[in-house]
């Protein structure tokens, strides 16, 4: 089987194209938009194509041949749903049999209401524009399938992490310069998925039949927090984890220079952990937020020691979720278990840190002395 890789280049592409070559699972063909894009991948001796994710010319000479493709183009709202139409008109026209394409759990929401599932309803309306063009991109994917003949599979993954992720390599960053921080002490759930346990999921996906037109939400095993994933992280420079800046609930965003919100009639907005009207919102939602904190109702408020956290919207809500995404529609119709437990995972991940150079002050005790009295595996919903 050839399969091919749209998007070789990014994060999960990368290791994707990496773990099809060398367990020799399929012939594989790399399709990035520019040679420089190849660098990453060029220790390997794999077929590769120049092709732009918006050029259907282009990606039709790339597709002839290959029987699976996988979409994993990341980038803006434009690129995400502009390349939909492309791959898949290019895929129909190079007779490629399956298209696969890396949504995201987000589509739900980074605070997901407890029962959401695959069949739940996606609103393309959400605060963050990632979220809606990710709902957008689906709902055209199956549109077009209705008139097309190239099948659709639909993965939604939640939180990547391991080598080489932003989620490891952004809370390291921020931890260094005293900027990291946490909401309520980071208890909030993390719907995560290890980065080789995403790889698997798609090679069942790349393989099994039955299984067009259908959508699935990945995620490890194991139900984690915030603080079960960053602890370690913290550990490993030998930093105090409870130092770290945490906003603890309940708080209010304030009116400031670049905030997603405006203030109507009162210097309090709306309690982040309702939803915000949408006739708030104002059109940068990469913006920093200003958090204003009522000491009077709590006194576990933290001032930083050093440092300015920047507090984006996508972090601010994700550390608040308090529902575990389920996974048993791929257990069932993908036979999908994750291969890496999260404690794997993480010592994999430090010992990439290790071979990156991040120097090490101590070796974290994975997973002791967490708020939690153990971590559950969990699959249902």
């Amino acid at each position: 089987m050839k399969v091919g890789i749209i998007g070789a280049n990014g994060f999960i592409g990368t290791r994707l194209t990496e773990q099809l070559y060398l367990t020799r699972f399929a012939e594989v063909r790399a399709i990035v938009r520019s040679y420089t894009a190849l660098a990453g991948l060029s220790r390997l001796k794999i077929d590769y194509r120049i092709a732009d994710g918006f050029d259907s010319k282009a990606l039709l000479e790339a597709f002839v041949d290959c029987e699976v493709v996988v979409h994993c183009i990341a980038g803006n709202s434009e690129t995400i749903l502009g390349t939909i139409e492309p791959v898949y008109s290019a895929a129909q026209k190079a007779g490629v049999q399956r298209l696969i394409y890396l949504s995201s759990a987000m589509v739900h929401g980074q605070m997901p209401a407890p029962g959401t599932n695959e069949e739940s309803h996606l609103d393309p309306r959400q605060m963050l524009p990632f979220n809606n063009a990710k709902v957008r991109a689906e709902k055209l994917l199956l549109k077009l399938r209705k008139k097309g003949r190239v099948e659709i599979v639909i993965l939604r993954p939640g939180i990547v992490f391991g080598p080489r992720s932003t989620w490891i390599i952004k809370f390291i960053s921020d931890l260094l310069k005293g900027d990291a921080f946490l909401i309520n002490d980071g208890k909030g759930i993390c719907n995560s998925i290890y980065i080789d346990n995403l790889i698997h999921a798609i090679k069942l996906a790349i393989s099994e039949e039955d299984i067009d037109q259908n959508t699935f939400l990945l995620k490890d095993a194991e139900q984690i927090t915030w603080a079960d994933l960053y602890r370690p992280l913290t550990e490993y420079f030998g930093y105090d984890f409870q130092r770290i800046t945490n906003i603890q609930p309940p708080f209010y965003i304030t009116e400031g220079k670049d905030l997603l919100y405006r203030i109507k009639n009162t210097k309090l907005i709306k309690s982040v952990s309702s939803p915000v009207p949408k006739n708030y919102l104002i059109s940068n939602p990469d913006a920093s937020l200003s958090i204003e904190h009522d000491k009077k109702k709590s006194s576990q408020w933290r001032i930083p020691a050093e440092g300015n956290p920047t507090i984006d919207l996508e972090r601010l809500l994700l550390y608040q979720c308090d529902y575990a995404l389920p996974w048993k529609k791929a257990y069932k119709y993908l036979n999908y278990e994750p291969v890496f437990s999260f404690i794997d995972a993480m010592q994999r991940t430090i010992a990439w840190m290790e071979f990156a150079g991040y120097e090490s002050k101590k070796k974290p005790k994975l997973f002791q002395n967490t708020h939690t009295p153990g971590i559950r595996i969990v699959n249902d919903e």
